[in-house]
């Protein structure tokens, strides 16, 4: 049985008089320890399948089994144990406490959770053990989001899941931050989730699921993902 399991999904919103339906059927499936990008354009479902994934929104209808967890028959209890002990969210915004250090920040997660791993190490593995004493004012953006990076996987997460995790960094600390989650994916074995826009990114996956207009186009497994230091966009 695959890791994570999404069969049948279905969420829609109402907006005023108009209902918006987000995810109209969505299945995939997805490998423990896969580093996988959801691909797609704006407003396509990405976001909404992520958060249902996340234990953040319920679906309408449909299963969502996460190593062999039934999440979409969880209470509003259950969900909240689950968000806190086996996801870790890393969004386009850092939403770091500007009054405390990186490794401050990170110390936050690893207070709420049972299996947290060393801070030190955590922010060693981010490449940020020199910088752990600063403040995030004094933390360029990339640096600011490998922190928030450290944060999630700092809780030792079944899953990892970005949200556009490159959305407002440069092309090269872009670069930088994507290395830093396929190398948490290869050295933790954490299964690591990206959406985003950009299908160049696509290339340095382990699986690629394309979502447009609330459905899921094709699932393409890649058994040769390209290092992301030769990916260009």
């Amino acid at each position: 049985m695959s890791y994570i399991k999404i069969q049948d999904v279905y969420k829609k919103y109402k907006v005023g008089d108009t209902v918006v339906v987000a995810n109209n059927g969505i299945s995939f499936s997805i490998e423990k320890g896969e580093f996988v990008v959801i691909l797609g354009p704006s407003g396509a479902g990405k976001s909404t399948i992520l958060n249902i994934l996340g234990g953040m929104e319920s679906c309408d209808s449909g299963e969502i089994i996460v190593d062999e967890l039934a999440i979409s028959t969880f209470n509003n209890k259950q969900l909240t144990k689950y968000r806190r002990d086996d996801v870790g969210f890393v969004f386009q915004f850092y939403n770091l406490v500007q009054n405390l250090t990186a490794k401050e920040n990170v110390e936050l997660a690893t207070r709420i959770t049972k299996n947290a791993l060393d801070v030190d190490q955590t922010l060693e593995l981010v490449g940020l053990d020199h910088r752990k004493d600063n403040f995030p004012s004094q933390l360029s953006g990339g640096e600011q989001q490998r922190v928030s990076i450290a944060r999630a996987v700092a809780k030792n997460p079944k899953l990892l899941l970005c949200d556009e995790p490159t959305g407002a960094l440069d092309y090269n600390t872009g670069k930088q931050v994507l290395q830093t989650l396929q190398d948490t994916c290869r050295k933790m074995g954490t299964t690591v989730i990206v959406i985003t826009h950009n299908s160049a990114i696509a290339q340095m996956a382990d699986r690629v699921i394309k979502i447009n207009d609330a459905k899921v186009r094709s699932v393409e497994v890649n058994k040769n993902p390209i290092p992301i230091e030769n990916i260009e966009w």
